[in-house]
């Protein structure tokens, strides 16, 4: 059940291998591992998607691509994970990794209006910046680590479910 559904949404593999900023992988995109859809491939694969999802920064599909390939899990869905953050959710998922550093360094949460200026930017880094960052890392490690176990789980008892079926028949 989770390959079928989880095939559906992947990107194919001559997409990625052609991208203009996954190019720079060369030979180490020729991995069979990182097409592949196991169980071995698509927890980690989660795990480094739903991680590299909470990071601000930009370019996240390329981190995402060099950690699946250093940890040998699921390229395409790790790569695609990472548009949980887009322009609809970032500003949702990004203050409440916010509120969560503030709390984690016991800061009262700052009242803050956004301007499109590097003033702006300077500045908030000093003052908001920590606890971001902080709520960020925290909400990167819980996701990855729960996505891992969800989809493992999922895994297993899929398979779980299969071989009680056969028995049936």
């Amino acid at each position: 059940m989770p390959k079928k559904f989880i095939e559906k949404f992947m990107p194919k593999p001559e997409t990625l291998r052609e991208h203009k900023h996954l190019r720079m992988f060369g030979d180490l995109l020729l991995k069979p591992n990182l097409w592949t859809l196991n169980r071995h491939s698509a927890p980690g694969a989660f795990a480094v998607g739903l991680f590299v999802a909470w990071l601000p920064m930009p370019f996240q599909m390329v981190l995402a691509a060099a950690l699946a390939i250093l940890f040998n899990v699921n390229l395409p869905l790790s790569v695609a994970l990472v548009w949980i953050t887009n322009p609809i959710t970032m500003p949702f998922m990004f203050y409440i990794a916010y509120l969560l550093g503030a709390t984690l360094l016991g800061h009262e949460p700052q009242a803050f209006n956004f301007e499109a200026s590097w003033h702006w930017v300077q500045a908030s880094l000093e003052t908001i910046g920590p606890p971001f960052l902080l709520g960020c890392v925290v909400l990167a490690g819980v996701f990855a680590l729960l996505g891992y176990f969800v989809i493992n789980t999922l895994w297993k008892y899929s398979v779980l479910f299969k071989w009680k079926n056969r028995y049936k028949e």
